[in-house]
């Protein structure tokens, strides 16, 4: 991962809500959360929630996956241990 997808990996989890809605899905684990369990969830409107997920998706933090009519929004943990990795990596090298 370079320093411009850390960026903005890091600027789209500064938001609030998208904080709140990956802090959710982490916890859900592989298999993730249906989108209306999320709004549900954490009470947000459903046109706010789909701002906040595409702009997840966007930073490739979150993958969607379609079921029927049920849309799946799962975190991507290879990019979250990517994100932490790459801060980690820093600690204590000096400059």
């Amino acid at each position: 991962m370079n320093d411009e997808q850390l960026a903005k990996c890091l600027a789209e989890l500064g938001n609030i809500t998208r904080l709140k809605v990956f802090k959710l899905l982490v916890k859900a684990g592989e298999e993730g959360m249906p989108v209306g369990a999320i709004q549900e969830k954490l009470n947000v409107p459903g046109s706010t929630l789909s701002h906040h997920i595409t702009k997840l998706i966007s930073a490739d933090l979150v993958i969607q996956k379609r079921e029927g009519r049920t849309l799946h929004c799962i975190a991507n943990f290879e990019v979250l241990n990517s994100v932490v990795g790459q801060l980690q990596d820093q600690c204590c090298i000096g400059f």
